[in-house]
């Protein structure tokens, strides 16, 4: 038990040197930068400059974050209103119209505004906070070294030397110094991950959104994407319907006539009934492969039986270009899920192939049992240059994914490699629900 509180007191003196360096450095220095960003907006400068700075101090913000969670279990929401579309970074950067919109976007967000205040704070009393566990352990070791002889020099030179509210000006009291320093180590190891528990509580109380605010986005974001679902599935209704009237139905009404006909010739003229025969046998044929194609559209068999990660292998086999598969599935996900990570690999694939110029692509698909996650990441060795800007295929495949609480990001710089991410929360299906599914 002692050892362990030893391990944790030290753990939380190197967390919190790393964290003042940050308080210090960081925010004081991205606070400096945003407030004088501000100035130059009148100018045309800050229109360039605040997305970047404010892009910045979501990223140090967000670090904060992640420290949070992973040291101490804080979870610190961040409720960052979505950007407006656009292009990630690495691809091309919009003019000044998209520009002007996304630093008025950015300015107007109250997360924004929060972050700004929190770098303040953070460069005062963050600091403070985050400085007080290694700074406990270093007024020790340095009681102890004042103990070594090394308060004679000192106090000869400049008098009376106090250490903390203890002065040092013989043997006695440099014996009560180190022990005050010793002290001050037993605090530590008492009180260090408490105090870097109420520097993340800070934290939270100054960037973390509330409640209210997180089930305002949620039901804003719900209300987006029940409408993408409903047009998405209207869409696909029209091309399954446009697929059954140019395809099979009209394949199916040739071959009517030509049975009629051949009804009519059989006696009279067998030779070309057995010719208009055999054309009925090639139309039935073709309509039934077209309806095999459109059923395989709609739920690819191998999916059905045998789930995302076959599924996807095959169809990597059927690509234009060679497709490296890597696979960690512990299990079958719900059917819905399956379907659209199926179908966002086969769109994303599809234009590495055509309009990347791709020679290789790798896919990866894992699933985070902590996190719940079905993450999914397409590399491929193309041009570059894809995006996420409105009317791209990459676009609407973002939102069709949003009806899931699906993610996408891409990382695609102007030469390539393009980098797309997809993360969708789900959990692992019960067999038994997904017979009754099925």
């Amino acid at each position: 038990m002692n050892g362990q509180r030893v391990r944790s007191a030290l753990l939380a003196a190197a967390q919190g040197l790393l964290l003042s360096l940050l308080s210090l450095g960081v925010s004081l220095l991205l606070f400096i930068l945003f407030v004088l960003s501000l100035v130059f907006v009148g100018l045309g400068i800050g229109l360039f400059t605040t997305p970047v700075i404010v892009d910045a101090i979501r990223a140090h913000a967000n670090q904060r974050r992640t420290f949070a969670k992973d040291w101490y279990g804080i979870s610190i929401h961040a409720g960052y209103r979505p950007l407006p579309g656009g292009p990630l970074p690495g691809g091309p950067r919009p003019g000044l119209a998209g520009q002007v919109e996304r630093t008025v976007h950015m300015l107007k967000d109250p997360a924004t505004w929060r972050d700004v205040g929190w770098l303040f704070v953070d460069a005062v009393a963050g600091f403070v906070t985050s400085m007080l566990p290694w700074a406990l352990f270093g007024y020790a070791l340095y009681g102890l070294v004042l103990l070594c002889g090394v308060w004679q020099p000192i106090v000869d030179a400049g008098g009376t030397y106090w250490f903390t509210f203890v002065p040092i000006s013989s043997w006695f009291t440099a014996v009560l110094a180190a022990l005050t320093g010793l002290a001050l180590a037993g605090i530590a190891l008492r009180w260090n991950p408490l105090l870097l528990t109420g520097h993340f509580q800070m934290t939270r109380a100054l960037i973390g959104a509330s409640e209210k605010r997180l089930l305002a986005q949620r039901v804003a974001r719900l209300t987006e994407t029940r409408h993408d679902a409903l047009d998405n599935s209207a869409a696909e209704l029209r091309r399954i319907e446009r697929d059954l009237h140019d395809g099979a139905q009209a394949r199916l009404v040739a071959m009517g006539m030509s049975l009629g006909t051949i009804e009519a010739l059989i006696e009279k003229d067998p030779e070309q009934a057995k010719h208009l025969l055999a054309q009925a046998r090639e139309n039935s044929a073709e309509a039934l492969s077209e309806l095999r194609d459109l059923v395989r559209g709609i739920h690819p068999p191998v999916l059905a039986e045998r789930g995302l990660g076959d599924a996807a292998r095959a169809l990597a086999l059927r690509m234009q270009l060679p497709v490296e598969v890597d696979v960690e599935l512990p299990g079958r996900l719900e059917e819905p899920v399956e379907s659209a990570a199926y179908f966002a690999i086969s769109e994303i694939l599809t234009n590495a192939a055509k309009h990347a110029e791709a020679e290789r692509a790798w896919l990866d698909i894992y699933y985070n049992g902590t996190a719940r996650t079905l993450r999914i990441a397409i590399t491929d060795n193309g041009r570059g240059g894809a995006s996420l800007e409105a009317g791209s295929g990459l676009r609407g495949l973002e939102r069709r994914l949003g009806a899931f609480d699906g993610v996408l990001a891409i990382s695609s710089p102007a030469g390539g490699p393009t980098l797309v991410t997809i993360e969708i929360p789900c959990s692992l299906a019960e067999p038994g629900h997904r017979t009754a599914l099925r």
